[in-house]
């Protein structure tokens, strides 16, 4: 099968899709936008094709990913259970960078500096990009991040963009009534709405 080619502008986000981690939720999504990405997730994925298909299919499509795993801990949920689906895609994404060269560059992201070391040895000598816990630490982590991209945005400008993207949120819950943001409709809202505001607050994009 032929594999699809990267576009330069789309980021894989791997993150885990529950209301506990909806404030970082929106930060990778406004951040993201605000550096001209356009964020894709397999919350996106439906129809009858493979799963696993369809994950690798859509990680060969982008260009960037961004893999935060700070939620691998043991949900409390019976039965108490590890989170894998992070670190799996992670190693999906690991896997088609090594394969393609310069073709797809990632990204992992924690909210303690140490604990990559012990949850996933293999990565030893990767350093990942620490948010503590807190959506502006995403913003800031993206921002070293992205550190060499062109047209870089200022912190500030990112933080706006969360600010809007937040209220936008609030308004998006309303009406939903009582729906997640966590599905395939609810997230592109959030990512045309990024888009439009990270256009209307950096200039470098307004043309894009």
């Amino acid at each position: 099968m032929k594999r699809p080619r990267p576009v330069e502008k789309v980021a894989f986000l791997n993150i885990p899709y529950d209301h506990r981690f909806e404030s970082l939720y929106l930060a990778f999504i406004a951040g993201l936008c605000g550096f001209g990405l356009i964020p894709r997730a397999t919350i996106e994925i439906t129809g009858s094709r493979r799963r696993l298909e369809r994950i690798v299919n859509l990680i060969q499509k982008c260009r960037y990913s961004f893999h935060d795993l700070s939620r691998v801990e043991v949900d409390r949920a019976p039965p108490p259970t590890p989170r894998f689906n992070m670190p799996f895609e992670l190693g999906l994404a690991v896997a088609h960078a090594m394969n393609t060269g310069a073709g797809h560059e990632w990204f992992v992201f924690e909210s303690h500096s140490n604990r990559l070391k012990k949850s996933l040895s293999d990565l030893d000598g990767t350093d990942p990009y620490v948010h503590e816990g807190a959506a502006d630490g995403v913003i800031r982590a993206l921002a070293n991040a992205m550190s060499r991209a062109r047209n870089r945005p200022q912190l500030s400008e990112l933080r706006e963009i969360h600010r809007d993207l937040k209220s936008a949120a609030r308004k998006l819950k309303r009406e939903l009534r009582g729906g997640s943001l966590f599905e395939a409709a609810p997230f592109k809202d959030l990512v045309m709405l990024a888009t439009l505001f990270a256009k209307r607050r950096i200039a470098s994009l307004r043309d894009t």
